[in-house]
């Protein structure tokens, strides 16, 4: 399970710092996390996966935002 977290996070950063990658991201996920990867998985897998580095990307944009906030306070 450590390990499909560990991707997770790496994938969510991939995509959060390359901006040629967070537009595929955007439009294609599949394709997105397969080209990170380097590799065709199933469907479902790759899902799932997706799944979870879009709920990283959203945890890590409220942590930004919130950071902002305080600053302005």
């Amino acid at each position: 399970m450590d390990e499909i977290k560990d991707l997770i996070k790496k994938l969510a950063d991939k995509v959060q710092s390359d901006d040629e990658i967070k537009e595929l991201f955007k439009k294609e996920p599949i394709k997105a996390v397969e080209k990170i990867l380097g590799v065709d998985l199933p469907d479902d897998v790759v899902k799932k996966i997706i799944a979870g580095v879009k709920a990283s990307i959203t945890v890590e944009d409220a942590k930004d935002l919130l950071g902002s906030l305080k600053k302005l306070f």
